[in-house]
């Protein structure tokens, strides 16, 4: 006896049917969760990079206030030791980075990545205002040359040596207010900074952050733009084109004017160096 017929498709081919629907259903399902899971863990992943991209970036600035407050004593023509080491400096700065912060730099439950490169960081630091203990302390000499630009450049050129196949972290700016060639934009950081952070409608102060191939390998990186206050106009500031103290023509700046970039480059752990 002939079984009935649905839609003009037999019994045996209709439960096979069937048979296969729950199957490709079940694997999309199973498809779709390891997806999920997937761009959950990348999401996790990009959460954690922008957390320490950030406390690089914000210990980079407390260091910076530390070397810019400390310019009256570093500029002392009638003092040898100043007492300007780089442990001081390093004390100095973590206290300002836990008040803007709100919280430690060495958090508890922070990541041994986040622990070795915060460490790589403050080693750096430590070893630049060492390194300069002759020049700091030389007395008769009023301007050092040890400002908070020079500072910044020489601790993130420090920290690649250090942990430059994690990350790097540089100061840039736009392109026609760089004045060490070392610190000119790569393309990428150009493009950024000229459609994005110097558009009319950027959100002041809101990083841009992308996951794209850095050197041959994925890794996650962070512009954070920085604006001039009207401490940057001495050396920034009007009128445009006169020397400033460091030698340099002045840009011109106004405060609130865009005048520099950190970025921040955090390669993905798969391919950077383990411990």
């Amino acid at each position: 006896m002939k079984g009935h017929r649905i839609d003009g498709a037999a019994p045996g081919r209709n439960a096979g049917s069937t048979a296969s629907g729950r199957g490709a259903f079940a694997m999309l399902a199973f498809m779709s969760a390891l997806l999920f899971g997937f761009v959950a863990s990348q999401a996790v992943a990009g959460d954690a990079d922008l957390e320490i991209g950030n406390k690089l970036a914000d210990m980079l600035r407390a260091g910076r206030t530390v070397v810019s407050a400390s310019q009256p004593l570093i500029n002392d023509p009638g003092i040898g030791d100043k007492g300007f080491t780089g442990e001081k400096l390093v004390r100095e700065a973590e206290a300002i980075y836990a008040e803007r912060v709100g919280s430690p730099l060495l958090a508890d439950g922070i990541s041994e990545r986040d622990r070795r490169l915060i460490d790589a960081q403050l080693q750096a630091m430590r070893r630049i205002v060492d390194a300069h203990q002759a020049d700091i302390n030389r007395p008769g000499v009023g301007f050092k040359g040890f400002i908070p630009a020079t500072f910044a450049r020489l601790v993130n050129e420090e920290f690649e040596a250090i942990a430059g196949s994690e990350a790097r972290v540089r100061v840039t700016a736009p392109a026609d207010l760089v004045r060490n060639r070392k610190a000119r934009p790569d393309p990428w950081e150009r493009t950024i900074i000229e459609t994005k952070l110097l558009a009319s409608d950027w959100p002041r102060s809101q990083p841009y952050t992308e996951v794209v191939e850095f050197e041959g390998r994925p890794a996650f990186r962070m512009l954070l733009p920085e604006y001039y206050r009207e401490s940057c106009l001495t050396c920034h500031g009007e009128p445009k084109g006169e020397m400033d103290i460091t030698g340099y023509p002045k840009e011109g700046g106004k405060a609130g004017d865009l005048g520099g970039v950190i970025s921040i480059v955090i390669f993905r752990l798969a391919h950077a160096r383990r411990a």
